[in-house]
């Protein structure tokens, strides 16, 4: 069974390399590939000091697109999506494999449960972007989503292949929770001790927040339109 982690990256050279070390330390990863979305800082370059695959893209594309990029050049069994800002944090996503390799689950889904971590979220502005994505996925698929905007997931190939892969930009968890879902996929969220990189209240913060949220209504319309 290959199980291959995606670290999808945009400037994240202050946090590339904490994060991919955490990663090398999870035993069960056969690959590790980092997907740099166009950085214009060193991630790319302190990343290929690694032990990993490096996909580079010229131009900046979104989330979803960078894990398609890596999804699509890289064949596994299983995938485990991570964060580049997680640093030493990422070590927990271990905890996300073993509900997908008994086969009990076929996508994994990490709960942020620490104080800091809900701390960081609330920092990053998740709570109306979170509040509208668990809303949306509970009309459209009656389940209950805590943590519906988590990055964090190991998923079987065969979900993200019946889905598509990844929707564009950061709606591509809640697409891809929606879509296992409708159709049949088994799904956990784990409570882990993660911690993100909290987003300023600057103008460049207010800016990423919006995307974001604007993402998640794009991508529940879009589910609500197939509903």
């Amino acid at each position: 069974m290959k199980i291959t982690a995606l670290v999808p990256a945009y400037n994240e050279a202050e946090n590339i390399a904490d994060t991919i070390l955490a990663v090398t330390g999870i035993d069960q990863i056969n690959q590790i590939v980092v997907i740099d979305d166009g950085s214009t800082d060193n991630t790319a370059k302190i990343a290929a000091e690694y032990p990993v695959e490096l996909i580079t893209l010229v131009e900046n594309q979104g989330k979803g697109q960078a894990l398609n990029a890596g999804w699509r050049s890289y064949s596994a069994d299983i995938y485990l999506l991570i964060d580049a800002d997680l640093r030493a944090s990422a070590i927990y996503a271990k905890e996300l494999l073993p509900p997908i390799i008994s086969g009990k689950y076929d996508m994994s889904i990490a709960n942020f449960s620490s104080d800091q971590a809900a701390e960081n979220q609330g920092k990053m502005g998740f709570g109306i972007a979170k509040t509208t994505a668990k809303w949306g996925i509970k009309l459209l698929t009656g389940h209950r989503s805590n943590s519906p905007l988590s990055g964090q997931r190991a998923v079987v190939s065969e979900v993200l292949q019946s889905c598509g892969g990844f929707a564009e930009d950061f709606g591509c968890e809640v697409a891809l929770t929606i879509k296992a879902l409708k159709q049949g996929y088994r799904l956990i969220e784990v409570d882990l001790p993660m911690t993100h990189r909290a987003t300023g209240r600057d103008l460049a913060g207010f800016k990423h927040r919006g995307r974001q949220f604007f993402m998640v209504i794009k991508q529940l319309y879009k589910a609500w339109r197939n509903y």
